[in-house]
């Protein structure tokens, strides 16, 4: 299936917290990559497993707490992180502040609370950058497509090579190499992937300008393609799996040039 379930890393001590709230999860759509309850575990878990977000409890078995923890998965790679802890000492915050989490939730948790801060920690961590010394920090309003233009109808996300789109309320996951073809409908566009179809509320030019995939191009006012999904082609139209996709006179040019037509 081209569209996937958001993967969420548990770091968590107590064994009955940790069951409960994977059983919640996935009862609610997500995937739960993995659970580890020290820092070793959560490591290898990170490092082995396709991992959208980490969900870290502070007190840990072993030397290492979930905050020791963050900062060594952070050093592996970004992702977005959520701490779900009982300790709300003033001195913990302070450290919690400096791995820059998503959100900060306090035991015992509300499943609907978690929904939200996965939601949000999608949202925000696709305005981040890193600052270069393991850490993420906000960027500029606009400096990042995915979402830049608070006035457009649908909320887009691009974190490495994904996007999140929102659907029945909850945000799913595309790999962008898994999009076939791009097809605009007037206000809107529908995503077509192996299996999938998305139809979202905008036009084919906010959708470019939202997400960044060099692969998507533009052969027709109505149609953009995967370039690496194309089966064959002549300088009139594209074979995308079973479907003849039309080549606009305006965008031939361009698309030939892909091939080093002259």
């Amino acid at each position: 299936m081209a569209a996937e379930k958001i993967n969420i890393l548990i770091v968590e001590d107590e064994s009955i917290v940790a069951m409960d709230l994977s059983a919640g999860l996935e009862h609610n759509g997500y995937h739960v990559a993995g659970i580890a309850d020290n820092a070793n575990d959560a490591q290898e878990l990170f490092e082995n497993n396709d991992v959208d977000i980490v969900l870290m409890d502070i007190n840990l078995i072993g030397e290492k707490d979930g905050i020791d923890t963050v900062q060594d998965l952070m050093k592996i790679k970004q992702r977005p992180v959520i701490y779900l802890t009982a300790l709300v000492d003033q001195a913990t915050v302070e450290r919690v502040k400096k791995t820059y989490p998503a959100a900060f939730l306090t035991k015992p948790y509300n499943i609907n609370n978690v929904r939200i801060a996965i939601d949000l920690a999608l949202n925000n961590f696709a305005a981040l950058k890193d600052d270069g010394q393991g850490k993420v920090i906000p960027m500029q309003p606009g400096a990042n497509k995915s979402t830049a233009g608070t006035t457009d109808k649908e909320t887009i996300l691009q974190i490495n090579d994904c996007i999140f789109i929102k659907q029945n309320y909850q945000f799913i996951k595309i790999r962008l190499s898994d999009i076939l073809y791009v097809e605009s409908d007037n206000n809107y566009v529908r995503i077509v992937t192996q299996g999938n179809l998305f139809v979202l509320r905008l036009s084919l030019n906010q959708l470019l300008e939202k997400i960044i995939f060099k692969e998507l191009v533009r052969i027709h006012r109505s149609y953009a393609v995967n370039i690496h999904a194309i089966k064959s082609f002549t300088e009139q139209d594209v074979l995308v799996e079973n479907k003849e996709l039309p080549i606009g006179k305006n965008y031939k040019e361009a698309f030939l040039k892909r091939f080093n037509f002259h």
